[in-house]
């Protein structure tokens, strides 16, 4: 994907994410000034419905590893190794938590006299010791991107009418439902897939396991690891 392309992307994502942030607050407006007592339920429920499916795609916001701060870090041999968690937004985040996979940012400094292999001469183990379960970053993506057919259940929508009524008779209906459901629908996925196309990029951009690292060199990458929790980590050269 080219720069401008991949821009103009990521300003429909940002508005995309303002609407439902508005479709929410239409809906809390509503509950607060009693509005529902001027629509039929039918069209209420519709848009409770929208409150609580409107859990948008989450657009994705590149890592890019070399650009980080690493707060944490360890050595072995003169190899240095700088780690960091929490990379992910809400939406991949929780999938992280769900298949018991984090995502890490490593730096890793090859400062002894020979090169390197990270995931054969270069392992990372936790604390205690014991070894780290390296996942191969085609699985991350898989277990982690956004599923967007998903967001097919947004058709669902399309029948809803806007009606409004005064003295007990309805005065109009919008079938507001055309333009909620389908555009809806179109917006979550294209959204979704653009995001999980960048993520898969740089996931394959930052695929160190395997990568000899040079001696003198610093090399920089996202590596999925299986764990439940955040735990400290330490290189162990073999």
């Amino acid at each position: 994907m080219q720069v401008d392309e991949l821009l103009i992307w990521t300003a429909a994502a940002c508005f995309f994410d303002r609407v439902c942030v508005c479709v929410k607050n239409v809906i809390l407006q509503a509950l607060t000034k009693n509005f529902y007592h001027k629509m039929k339920l039918q069209t209420f429920g519709v848009l409770i419905c929208v409150f609580f499916l409107c859990s948008c795609a989450s657009n994705y916001h590149l890592i890019n590893p070399p650009s980080l701060n690493y707060l944490s870090n360890s050595n072995d041999k003169s190899v240095i190794l700088d780690y960091k968690y929490s990379l992910l937004p809400e939406k991949y985040a929780k999938k992280e938590t769900k298949n018991n996979i984090k995502l890490i940012a490593v730096k890793l400094t090859n400062n002894s006299d020979r090169d390197l292999i990270f995931g054969k001469d270069i392992k990372l183990v936790y604390g205690n010791g014991s070894d780290v379960i390296l996942i191969e970053n085609e699985r991350v993506y898989t277990a982690l991107k956004q599923k967007s057919a998903y967001y097919l259940f947004y058709l669902l929508l399309t029948p809803a009418k806007f009606n409004t009524s005064s003295n007990g008779r309805q005065t109009s209906s919008f079938p507001i439902g055309y333009a909620v459901g389908p555009g809806l629908t179109a917006l979550n996925m294209i959204v979704a897939g653009t995001a999980n196309s960048a993520f898969k990029k740089e996931l394959v951009d930052y695929n160190i396991i395997g990568t000899v690292v040079k001696k003198g060199a610093t090399v920089y990458g996202l590596v999925g690891i299986k764990a439940t929790k955040f735990e400290n980590l330490k290189v162990k050269i073999e």
